[in-house]
């Protein structure tokens, strides 16, 4: 017998899923995800919630079927990677807005999220590279500049949902921190790249540093240290392009 994830399915990741019933939807989890980092996850949305940013309101943490679930309003409309995929003579326009999302992102503070800078590091130092290069790459990110703007930490156009109005609402809070803006340009920037859109993300990246006023170098030293801490999510296909980037630290 079909249970309603299957049903009324609107995506599936590696140990969750994410489906849909009337107004509201519901990111299930398997045994796998423990009951204090579903917690968290809800915990950085609501605290995402209250800085003002157009997000999907929580409405309640609750077990469904057997799983725990984060339950959340469902919003109408339509993510921006499907409207750059339906449209690809439109993509400009669509990174212009995607840069203004993310500069709005940048401009608010949460100052109860994770420091981005203490999470990548517990990472760095996690990975399977050598001990010399995990402690010089550490250092690194010790040494950059420490700012406290909201990073989403997973932003791409697939988590900005367009309503019918036009208005853009953001989702997956799940790794959202605070610290350096152009961190989290990096990470994005490496989004593009391993999705095989190494042109788009060069496009983005200009843009970005255009709209910000910084400089496109500046953004460039964090994309290793990103890369770096990336390797602990162990995909193979990713690993040669994350390793370029982390052999190019000056």
């Amino acid at each position: 017998m079909k249970t309603i994830q299957d049903i009324n399915a609107i995506a599936e990741r590696k140990s969750k899923i994410i489906y849909r019933d009337g107004d509201k939807v519901y990111k299930s989890f398997d045994e796998t995800y423990s009951k204090s980092s579903i917690l968290n996850e809800s915990l950085n949305q609501a605290r995402i919630e209250e800085t003002g940013l157009n997000i999907p309101k929580i409405t309640e943490v609750a077990i469904v079927d057997g799983k725990r679930a984060i339950v959340m309003e469902y919003i109408e409309g339509t993510t921006l990677e499907k409207m750059m995929r339906q449209n690809p003579e439109k993509i400009d326009e669509y990174l212009d807005l995607f840069v203004k999302i993310q500069l709005d992102i940048h401009s608010r503070r949460c100052p109860l999220l994770t420091k981005f800078k203490d999470k990548m590091t517990d990472k760095i130092f996690k990975s399977d590279l050598d001990a010399s290069t995990r402690y010089d790459l550490a250092m690194r990110w010790r040494e950059m500049p420490d700012h406290n703007s909201v990073l989403h930490c997973d932003f791409n156009p697939s988590n900005v949902i367009i309503t019918p109005d036009g208005v853009p609402y953001i989702i997956d809070w799940s790794h959202a921190s605070q610290g350096n803006a152009s961190a989290d340009v990096a990470k994005t920037y490496l989004i593009f790249e391993l999705e095989g859109k190494k042109d788009i993300a060069e496009i983005y990246l200009k843009k970005f540093c255009k709209a910000k006023g910084t400089s496109e170098g500046y953004v460039r030293k964090w994309i290793p240290l990103i890369a770096a801490a990336q390797l602990i999510k162990g995909k193979a296909e990713n690993r040669e392009i994350l390793m370029n980037h982390v052999n190019s630290v000056e």
